[in-house]
């Protein structure tokens, strides 16, 4: 592809059409030189339907380990051996309180997430009671991550307060059977599709270099344009000791810019999210992530590992002359 067929996709995606798959993949084995033009494409796109406002989220780990699923690349499963802090469902006021940091810190959306297939039991109840708390705290944006659901679930969260409900598909269908075989992809599509059906908005992204090929790659954006996801987290591999991918190499990061910057054309009105892995994987070029088409990160911690100091964060947002959404300058 070169530099006059690029502008045109470009020029294509800003007048409000679509990308191909085939277009994606060209766009994704672009190297050398043609790759800082593709940054600057997505940047403009980005730009065009996102404008200059950089959206900020905050979790907190509200239930850590003892999953019963093996996703390869997760410490929390009971199937691998990987160390961590293991805890059951915390209360509501820390929840709270938490929040409230969040905020501080200059958060503008904050999430619940617990581990495990799904809520059950007690844990299902208490989770409503903090929805209904954080409500009643004028709390920031409402999300939760809490493993698969139905749609009766979905209509009890919301009613509860929750806002927005995040469950990634991880990636591709044809590829999901290498990093877990406890459960059907197809159950994580249907709790997606259960909870737009509900009126959540829904955030669903995945996690790459897990060994997934370009087009794999691809083919997971294609199943979240199909299922009109509204916000799309995009992690990296952070090989975590005691786990089946402890040993993988690492994404070099302007591989892991081109996939922002494709995912930005494939799904250009959608909030890309850059998530988990950033720090170690794009080291020197963090700030970059928002040229190549993310309008949205993570900030603090994440479930079992450190995050980057949140005003290094905001420094780094507002050195690029953008505006964290949740963040008053002094």
């Amino acid at each position: 592809m070169n530099k006059r067929e690029l502008l045109d996709l470009e020029d294509q995606v800003l007048d409000g059409g679509q990308i191909s798959r085939e277009e994606a993949l060209e766009l994704m084995g672009l190297d050398g030189p043609d790759t800082y033009s593709l940054i600057a494409s997505a940047n403009r796109i980005r730009t065009h339907f996102k404008g200059n406002k950089i959206s900020l989220c905050s979790i907190i780990n509200a239930k850590s380990g003892n999953c019963s699923e093996d996703c390869s690349f997760c410490p929390q499963s009971v199937h691998h051996s990987a160390e961590i802090n293991k805890f059951p469902l915390i209360g509501s006021q820390k929840v709270v309180d938490e929040m409230g940091k969040a905020r501080s810190h200059g958060a503008d959306r904050y999430g619940i997430v617990t581990s495990g297939k799904g809520p059950g039991g007690k844990d299902r109840e208490s989770i409503l009671k903090m929805l209904e708390h954080l409500r009643a705290e004028d709390s920031l944006h409402r999300c939760a991550s809490l493993g698969v659901i139905n749609k009766e679930e979905a209509l009890k969260l919301k009613e509860a307060g929750l806002q927005e409900y995040h469950h990634n598909l991880e990636t591709a269908r044809s590829f999901f059977p290498n990093i877990c075989t406890t459960h059907d992809y197809q159950e994580d599509v249907d709790t997606i599709i259960a909870i737009k059906e509900a009126g959540l908005m829904a955030c669903c992204g995945g996690i790459f270099g897990l060994g997934e090929s370009p087009e794999q790659r691809i083919e997971l954006a294609q199943t979240l344009r199909e299922l009109e996801v509204d916000s799309i987290p995009l992690n990296f591999l952070c090989p975590i000791k005691g786990t089946p991918t402890e040993g993988a190499p690492t994404l070099p990061p302007l591989e892991i810019l081109k996939i922002i910057a494709v995912y930005r054309f494939y799904l250009p009105q959608k909030d890309i999210k850059v998530a988990g892995g950033r720090e170690v994987n794009l080291r020197d070029l963090q700030s970059w992530m928002f040229a190549a088409g993310a309008n949205s990160t993570m900030i603090g911690h994440y479930l079992t590992t450190t995050g980057r100091d949140c005003d290094a964060d905001i420094r780094m947002i507002e050195d690029l002359e953008l505006k964290p959404m949740g963040h008053t300058s002094n």
